[in-house]
C-alpha cells in the first residue's frame, strides 16, 4: 500500500518551490497526495521563520496536522529544522526535523519515514564553499504559474532577520541550466515563469563567469521564449537603470517590481543593517515609475522595530504617501531569538505596533485603489486561471503587472493569455471586459 501523505507550505516563493518539489518527488516513489481531503499517514509541514510570528504558525501547523491526522507521521522541514532543530524538538509528536541542506534526498527519507521519539534530526550545516542544489520540479499542480528557484541563501545579515542562519551562503543556479529549465517548462505549457530566490539581486554573485541577473535576463530574450518572465524581490541596492530599462522595452518581462523598504528613517535603516537611505530607495522608485508604464510597485514595510520613534514612524509613512507605490506588504516586528534586534533594549509594546500597523494597511488599501483607478480603460495581457469560484460566469486572471482581474464569459478559459480592459474596480482588484480582435 503506497504511503499517503499531505504537505503543508508555510512563507515565501522558494518554499513553494521546494515544496513542489518534494510532492512530486513523493508522487514518483509511489506515494499518494491527499492534499484534497482525507487523511494522511505523513504530513510535512515545511516551516518558516522569518519572524516570530511566522514561527508560531509554523508550530500551529505541527500542531493541527497532528490533530487532523491522528497516527501520522509528522515531518517538519526547512527553516526551522536548520536554524533551530531543538525548538521544534520540544514538540510531542514531531517524528522528523529536516533542515535546508541536502532537499534532493529529503523525498527519499520521507517516504520511509517512521515514528521516531525523541525525533529524528536529519540536518548539515552550510560549508562557505556549498554550491547551488538543483532540485528540479516538472510542473505545480493546478498552477497556471509555475516558480522556478534560481538563486538561494543570504549574507546580508539584517538585524531582525535569521535567514541567514537558516539558508546558509549565496548560491545560484548556471544560467545554462536556467534555460533548459525554462524551456521545459514553456514546452509543458507554462505561460508565465517567476524567478525565485532567498536574495534573488545576489544571483550570479557566486559565480565565476561574469553573470548577474540583468545578464542572465539579457540571455533570456535572445532565447525568444513565449513564455513571459516575472521576478521576484529585489533589493532596492539591486535595481540599477539597465535593469528598469530592460523591463521598459520588453513585453516578456512583467512590469512588476516588489522591493523592500523595511523602514522610511535612515536611522531606524541603519539599525536594521540596511545599506541604503530613504533618499536612494525614493530615487529607485521615481526611475521605475517613469521608465516603466503602468508598472506595479509593491513594498515591504516592518513596524515596530526596537526604537522606532513617532517621528521615525512618521517619516515612514510619509514617505510611502508620497511615493508612486501600488501596494504594501506590512510586518509587524516580532522579537527572533538568535537575532541582533532581539537583544535591543529598546522593544515597543504590542499595542503601538498594531496601532501603526493598522495605520499602514490603510494607507496600502489606498494605494492599491489608487493604482487600480489609474488604469481605467487600459488593455492589459492577462493569464487566465479558470473560474471564480463558486461560479461559473466569470474568469479569474493575472495581469503581468501583478494585478487580479476578472471578467465575464459563457465557457472555461484557462491558462491563455487574452487581452482585457479595465472597467471597474473590486474589493481584490479589476473587473474587465474581455477584448476581441
Amino acid at each position: 500500500m503506497s504511503r499517503l501523505f499531505k504537505i503543508v507550505t508555510l512563507g515565501c516563493k522558494v518554499n513553494q518551490y521546494e515544496s513542489a518539489f518534494v510532492e512530486e518527488s513523493l508522487i514518483d516513489l509511489g506515494c499518494q497526495n491527499v492534499n484534497q481531503g482525507g487523511e494522511a499517514d505523513l504530513v510535512v509541514i515545511n516551516t518558516c521563520i522569518v519572524t516570530a510570528r511566522a514561527s508560531y504558525q509554523s508550530r500551529q501547523a505541527i500542531r493541527r496536522a497532528m490533530k487532523e491526522n491522528p497516527g501520522a507521521v509528522i515531518a517538519a522541514i526547512g527553516c526551522y529544522g536548520q536554524a533551530f532543530p531543538g525548538e521544534l524538538s520540544k514538540i510531542n509528536g514531531v517524528d522528523l526535523i529536516a533542515g535546508n541542506k541536502g532537499k534532493s534526498s529529503l523525498p527519499g527519507i520521507l517516504a520511509r519515514a517512521g515514528h521516531h521519539h525523541p525525533p529524528l534530526i536529519v540536518r548539515e550545516d552550510f560549508e562557505a564553499s556549498s554550491s547551488f542544489e538543483e532540485i528540479p520540479v516538472k510542473g505545480f499542480s493546478d498552477k497556471t504559474r509555475a516558480f522556478l528557484k534560481i538563486q538561494d541563501g543570504c549574507e546580508s545579515f539584517c538585524s531582525y532577520c535569521i535567514v541567514p542562519a537558516s539558508r546558509g551562503p549565496l548560491r545560484s543556479l548556471d544560467p545554462d541550466k536556467v534555460i533548459r529549465i525554462l524551456r521545459d517548462l514553456e514546452g509543458k505549457g507554462y505561460k508565465e515563469v517567476v524567478l525565485t530566490g532567498i536574495h534573488l539581486g545576489e544571483y550570479g554573485s557566486d559565480l565565476t563567469n561574469g553573470i548577474d541577473l540583468t545578464r542572465l535576463l539579457i540571455e533570456i530574450g535572445r532565447n525568444r521564449f513565449q513564455s513571459r518572465i516575472r521576478l521576484s524581490s529585489l533589493e532596492p541596492t539591486e535595481i540599477e537603470r539597465d535593469l528598469i530599462e530592460l523591463v521598459a522595452g520588453h513585453d516578456w518581462l512583467c512590469r512588476h517590481f516588489h522591493i523592500p523598504l523595511q523602514s522610511g528613517d535612515d536611522a531606524v535603516l541603519k539599525m536594521m543593517n540596511r545599506h541604503y537611505s530613504a533618499r536612494m530607495f525614493t530615487r529607485v522608485i521615481h526611475d521605475i515609475d517613469r521608465l516603466v508604464p503602468k508598472v506595479s510597485i509593491g513594498v515591504d514595510v516592518l513596524v515596530g522595530f526596537p526604537g522606532e520613534s513617532d517621528r521615525a514612524f512618521s517619516n515612514t509613512i510619509d514617505l510611502l504617501r508620497d511615493l508612486p507605490i501600488s501596494y504594501l506588504h506590512v510586518f509587524p516586528y516580532s522579537r527572533r531569538e538568535g537575532t541582533v534586534a532581539a537583544r535591543s533594549s529598546d522593544h515597543l509594546d504590542n499595542k503601538r505596533i498594531k496601532e501603526r500597523a493598522f495605520l499602514l494597511r490603510c494607507l496600502d488599501r489606498k494605494k492599491r485603489e489608487m493604482f487600480w483607478g489609474s488604469l481605467m480603460g487600459e488593455t492589459f495581457p492577462i493569464l487566465t486561471e479558470g473560474w471564480v469560484p463558486g461560479g461559473r460566469t466569470l474568469i479569474r486572471g493575472l495581469s503581468d503587472n501583478y494585478v487580479r482581474f476578472v471578467f465575464p464569459s459563457t465557457s472555461l478559459i484557462k491558462n491563455e493569455i487574452v487581452r482585457v480592459r479595465a472597467a471597474g474596480i473590486t474589493e481584490k482588484g479589476i473587473a474587465g471586459q474581455r477584448v476581441v480582435d
